[in-house]
């Protein structure tokens, strides 16, 4: 009877989760018919020239023949390329005291995320109550942004017993978080088994920051269910990464994590790590390969099967976040596997591959407009025109 109470709790938790995050985006959407598009479904279909019509903030039809469009408001995409809106599935969005990023930041913030393509944000282990009421008020239309899905953190290290753990958990479950983050070394493995097993009696996963691969292992034993980063200190080995596909746990990239961040080659041209530490010493200890051994045994988790999607890790400002992410993911992926790594599977770590991640008839209507053709070359993506988020178009820079 207690397993059978649990799935309708689980049930209904999904279904209020969609239903939060759907609702308020249908009510701005608008039909629309983008016509003279190249379409990147992102299942692996591109139509180098057709027709995509949205209702209802849904996608009606896709199609390379000729389609009436007739009463339809038109978007002529000639030249361009439409694909799924971006998903960052670990992006720090507030920093610092919320009441002041409200007041100052936020809409600006949130526009910016829009106006480069992203549509979707997971919270990478934000404070609560802030990311909670950011989540609420994009829902509920008082702020124009991305849909949010929310995390806050339970780290091991932070309790000297189990019964303090259980209670974090507890908290972050009342207070409504999507999903719960937790930071783990080998040697907290054993706590992190009790985050993860109260997790669960309230239908919420772990995603577990392990950024090595010892702590990638902990993980694993510890039965967490995602990993928000590309681990390094060392190469995986193929059946490191059968372990991780074996136990079905996704995986993000954030392999930008350890190089020289975008703006901050500094005015000598010297590169510096994200918060403006010297290179390398500043990364994670002097001596550290952690650049290149991210970006390798990235390749090595896509080649063995694990679900590899996307997420940058970052909180600064989006469209260089992006930027940063797709230099490094370019030295191992082609143009098509970024896209499917940006796209479906980043979708499946949000658990929403049924609503976003590919352009298919009856999803939501997330559609970013880009110049130029991404699968010649990736940096395309930067190029962002238009952004539709379900059906509505929420940044034009034609």
């Amino acid at each position: 009877m207690e397993g059978t109470n649990r799935m309708h709790t689980s049930i209904f938790k999904r279904i209020a989760l969609y239903t939060s995050l759907l609702l308020p985006t249908l009510a701005a959407a608008q039909d629309l018919a983008i016509t003279n598009a190249r379409i990147i479904t992102g299942t692996g279909t591109v139509i180098e020239s057709g027709t995509l019509i949205v209702r209802e903030g849904r996608i009606a039809t896709i199609s390379a023949e000729r389609v009436n469009t007739r009463g339809t408001p038109r978007l002529d995409a000639a030249g361009m390329t439409i694909m799924p809106g971006f998903i960052d599935a670990h992006r720090h969005i507030m920093r610092g005291d919320s009441g002041t990023w409200f007041r100052e930041q936020s809409v600006d913030t949130l526009q910016a995320f829009l106006d480069a393509g992203f549509t979707t944000l997971m919270s990478g282990g934000g404070s609560i109550p802030g990311i909670i009421e950011l989540h609420d008020r994009v829902e509920n239309g008082s702020l124009q942004g991305p849909r949010i899905i929310t995390s806050a953190r339970a780290d091991p290290r932070s309790f000297e017993t189990a019964q303090a753990a259980r209670a974090r958990v507890q908290e972050l479950a009342r207070a409504g978080v999507h999903i719960v983050k937790a930071s783990v070394t080998p040697a907290e493995e054993d706590m992190l088994r009790v985050i993860v097993d109260e997790a669960a009696r309230f239908d919420l996963e772990v995603m577990v920051h392990a950024v090595t691969v010892p702590a990638m292992h902990a993980a694993i034993n510890a039965g967490a269910g995602k990993l928000v980063h590309t681990p390094h200190d060392s190469f995986l080995s193929n059946a490191d990464a059968q372990r991780v596909a074996a136990a079905g746990i996704e995986n993000l990239s954030t392999v930008g994590f350890a190089m020289p961040t975008f703006g901050v080659f500094n005015d000598d041209n010297i590169p510096t790590f994200r918060d403006g530490s010297a290179w390398p010493s500043g990364i994670l200890g002097t001596g550290s390969n952690a650049a290149g051994e991210k970006a390798v045994n990235a390749r090595t988790l896509w080649d063995n099967g694990v679900v590899y999607g996307f997420g940058t890790d970052t909180g600064y400002n989006p469209r260089e976040g992006l930027k940063h992410e797709l230099r490094g993911l370019n030295l191992m992926f082609s143009e098509q596997d970024i896209i499917k790594l940006m796209g479906p599977n980043t979708a499946a770590f949000i658990d929403m591959s049924d609503e976003l991640g590919t352009l298919e008839t009856g999803k939501l209507a997330d559609i970013v407009v880009v110049e130029g053709d991404p699968l010649e070359l990736i940096f395309n993506l930067l190029n962002v025109r238009v952004v539709i988020k379900g059906g509505a178009i929420v940044a034009d820079h034609r």
